[in-house]
């Protein structure tokens, strides 16, 4: 097996909202889009975003009415906090402020209007490397 591209499915309640968002503060562009439906791509090494309208009869009868929670769209990023600073420019709330983890792991969380949590991630150099 070779992936060529990974893609993340969401299911949410308003499809525009994290449309917006994904593509307003994130660098997302759509790809596609239907009513219910948006797939947004990046140029990058980031998972491409399907976005699917809760209760759309596309989804197995068991999943159709859950929504995207329990789970952390993590990006790996350089700069980290220039990319806290605009986005708190840009009116986004940091839901989880700006740290970092005692095996190197600096992160800061933002969550969108359908309440997927996106954090952001750089790895602190060590100093026993």
């Amino acid at each position: 097996m070779q992936i060529s591209t990974t893609t993340v499915s969401l299911t949410v309640d308003d499809v525009a909202a994290s449309q917006a968002f994904f593509t307003k503060h994130l660098g997302y562009t759509e790809a596609a889009a239907a009513d219910g439906f948006a797939s947004l791509t990046r140029e990058d090494a980031a998972a491409d975003i399907v976005l699917l309208s809760r209760g759309t009869e596309v989804l197995p009868a068991d999943q159709r009415d859950q929504r995207a929670s329990g789970l952390i769209l993590a990006f790996t990023v350089t700069g980290l906090e220039d990319e806290e600073k605009r986005l708190r420019a840009e009116g986004v709330e940091i839901t989880m402020p700006l740290r970092e983890e005692p095996w190197g792991e600096r992160l800061f969380q933002v969550t969108d209007p359908n309440g997927v949590v996106v954090q952001f991630v750089e790895w602190a150099a060590r100093a026993d490397a």
